[in-house]
C-alpha cells in the first residue's frame, strides 16, 4: 500500500495577493461612490457632489489599502497626504490621455473615449499600486535596525576579506 504524498501548492506570491486586494479595495470604493455620487448630485450640483465624493472616497480608500492591501501598520495624515498625490498624478494622467485623445480626433466615439480613458486608468492604477507599495506602504528601518545591518555588513565584509 502506498501513502498518499501531501504536495503543498506553491502560495500565491505575496505581490500579487496583494494587487488582488487593491483591486478589490479600489473597485469596492469606486462603486460605492458612484452609487454615492447619484444620490447627491440630486441634492447639491454635480460638481461639489463629485469633489466631496472624490475626498471622501479617497480617504476611506488611502485606509482600506494600508489595513486591507498592504496589511500596513503606518497610519496618520503622511499617509494620507502622499496616497492623495497619487490621486492627483492618475487623475492627471487620465486627463492627459483623453486631452490627447481629443487632439487627435476632435469627435471620437464613445467606445474610442471609453477605450481611452479605462486604459488610462488601468495604467495610472497599476502605478499608483507600485508607488504606494513602494513608497507610502514599504515597511520602514529604525535607526537602530540601519546601524545593526551596517555592522553586519561590515563584520561579514572583513571576515570574506580575511
Amino acid at each position: 500500500m502506498t501513502r498518499r504524498q501531501n504536495r503543498q501548492t506553491p502560495s500565491t506570491s505575496p505581490v500579487i495577493a496583494a494587487f488582488v486586494r487593491f483591486v478589490v479595495c479600489g473597485g469596492g470604493v469606486g462603486l460605492a461612490s458612484s452609487g454615492a455620487l447619484l444620490l447627491l448630485s440630486d441634492r447639491m450640483p454635480m460638481m461639489l457632489a463629485n469633489a466631496l465624493i472624490t475626498v471622501v472616497s479617497t480617504v476611506i480608500a488611502t485606509e482600506l489599502h494600508g489595513r486591507v492591501s498592504f496589511r500596513s501598520e503606518r497610519r496618520g495624515w503622511g499617509v494620507h497626504l502622499q496616497s492623495g498625490l497619487t490621486v492627483a498624478v492618475s487623475y492627471a494622467f487620465t486627463t492627459g490621455a483623453l486631452l490627447g485623445l481629443y487632439a487627435v480626433q476632435s469627435a471620437p466615439s464613445a467606445l474610442t473615449e471609453q477605450t481611452v480613458y479605462l486604459s488610462a486608468s488601468a495604467l495610472a492604477g497599476v502605478g499608483r499600486f507600485a508607488v504606494l507599495r513602494a513608497v507610502v506602504y514599504a515597511e520602514r528601518t529604525t535607526k537602530h535596525e540601519r546601524t545593526h545591518l551596517r555592522l553586519r555588513l561590515n563584520r561579514t565584509s572583513v571576515t570574506m576579506a580575511a
